[in-house]
């Protein structure tokens, strides 16, 4: 009995035989947008919501919309450096210097290469800068906690209760972006990343010093473990932005605290919180009829001490917690206006974890419940923040 062995083509194959066909495997980062899709749905549903109750509110008053995010406020103020740069001299009322550059520079840069008015891109640019920062806050997260607590986390920060800020013409979306990804980028150990986004925090806003003693404390307390350069040099660059800011600002007004003069100017000097509780105690205590806006503000700081206390609690990782700690320290101890300090917090998205946590271990109804509560309460308090409170948000 005989047995006829098949033809093989050169190579080994088998003549009419397919090889197995492999699916490319997607970037990896097209697979972490795809992780994040839930999270970032939900949070352009928030803030559509926002948006939309706003429209409706400003159209019974007769108000337009688009004034209101694009050019009111400090909004103003960032395209009258776009416009005309900075002033020379500290200002007697207060100059644009107190005014950090990066997002005005962008806004510049990117409205002469698209069409539309520098109110409008300064509108997209943080839109778009948002996006960006609801990915990182869901990043961090989901790294830390799982996805559910990344999704929920996204939530509660679209549904901060000044969130209608982030679709401003503010700088909160842009520096809670570079804040979220430079934190995400200690937490994996990317130290250049880190310390590259550091910088970028340190020229948006003056709390990115808070950001800077992030990378460089935890960099340099991951030196114990082993030298690297990279983690050094994360180190060293993190302060770059903020320091270099003042020290412009200083050259260009002809003294080495223009800065913080200009800062004086704005009442913004340090004062270790006794502007902060003498405001506490008279909306609380002595004042019988304050403003309702005062009084959420209030009850943010109040909260996001005791969000705090809990970060600690769960020993949240060291970067997270200089960051925040840092954060709410130079709120707290500002003497400056009390009203924007719920606003300052924005980009603390860290402090919602604790709660982002103890959600994911709800029941389903409680869950709903406070998540519906969290959007109701955020699409009210955005559109009187808008409407009713009279000063900036």
């Amino acid at each position: 009995m005989s047995s006829t062995a098949p033809e093989t083509a050169p190579g080994g194959s088998i003549p009419g035989s397919r090889r197995p066909e492999t699916t490319p495997r997607p970037h990896p980062a097209v697979r972490a947008l795809r992780r994040a899709a839930p999270a970032l749905g939900a949070f352009v549903a928030v803030r559509l919501a926002g948006l939309l109750f706003l429209a409706l509110w400003a159209h019974h008053q007769d108000h337009g919309v688009w004034p209101i995010l694009a050019r009111q406020w400090d909004a103003k103020w960032y395209l009258g450096i776009a416009d005309h740069g900075y002033a020379r001299e500290v200002g007697t009322e207060g100059s644009n210097l107190a005014f950090f550059p990066l997002y005005p520079v962008l806004v510049k840069a990117v409205a002469a290469v698209t069409p539309g008015t520098r109110a409008t891109t300064g509108l997209c640019l943080a839109v778009a800068a948002s996006f960006v920062a609801a990915w990182g806050v869901f990043a961090v997260g989901d790294r830390l906690y799982g996805r559910r607590v990344g999704v929920l986390a996204t939530v509660l920060w679209a549904a901060f209760p000044v969130g209608l800020v982030q679709w401003m013409g503010y700088t909160e979306s842009l520096f809670t972006a570079c804040a979220a990804w430079s934190l995400y980028a200690l937490l994996s150990r990317r130290w250049l990343w880190a310390g590259t986004l550091a910088v970028l925090a340190g020229l948006t806003r003056p709390t990115g010093v808070a950001l800077a003693a992030a990378v460089t404390v935890t960099a340099l307390l991951s030196l114990r473990r082993g030298f690297s350069v990279r983690a050094l040099t994360a180190a060293l660059l993190a302060p770059l932005g903020w320091c270099g800011y003042i020290a412009w600002v200083g050259l260009r007004v002809g003294r080495w605290d223009g800065y913080f003069a200009e800062q004086r100017v704005w009442s913004n000097e340090m004062d270790g919180g006794r502007r902060t509780l003498r405001e506490i105690r008279q909306l609380l205590v002595r004042d019988s009829t304050p403003h309702l806006f005062l009084v959420l503000v209030t009850l943010v700081l109040v909260v996001s001490v005791a969000l705090f206390a809990l970060s600690v609690r769960d020993r949240q990782p060291l970067s997270l917690l200089v960051f925040t700690g840092v954060t709410l320290l130079i709120v707290l101890t500002s003497g400056g206006v009390y009203f924007p300090r719920a606003r300052y917090l924005l980009p603390a998205f860290p402090l919602l974890f604790p709660l982002a946590l103890r959600l994911s271990c709800a029941a389903r109804r409680h869950r709903v419940l406070v998540l519906t509560a969290a959007v109701a309460g955020s699409v009210y308090w955005g559109a009187h923040m808008a409407l009713v409170w009279p000063g900036a948000p």
